[in-house]
């Protein structure tokens, strides 16, 4: 998630993409999501084992900003919101 183009950047993980996005957008995500007004989704990785997930979601959250902006620009270089574009 994220406030804005190249802003704040939110990773976590959740079974239900769409459910956890709207809480975000609504400011009932979590105190941080809340805090910084991100309700953007701007990058998803998508995985059949929740396990798996989780292990990226923990590596990722290790990674420095610029992988984090590299990787969310190959997939959404203009940092357009991905909501509208899920499949609920």
């Amino acid at each position: 998630m994220a406030d804005r183009y190249r802003g704040t950047i939110y990773v976590g993980v959740t079974a239900d993409i769409a459910a956890r996005a709207v809480q975000h957008r609504e400011g009932k995500g979590g105190s941080f999501t809340h805090r910084y007004g991100l309700t953007r989704l701007v990058y998803l990785e998508r995985y059949d084992d929740i396990t798996d997930a989780i292990a990226r979601e923990k590596a990722v959250k290790k990674w420095n900003r610029a992988w984090k902006i590299r990787a969310i620009e190959e997939q959404n270089p203009e940092w357009h919101d991905l909501f509208d574009t899920l499949n609920m």
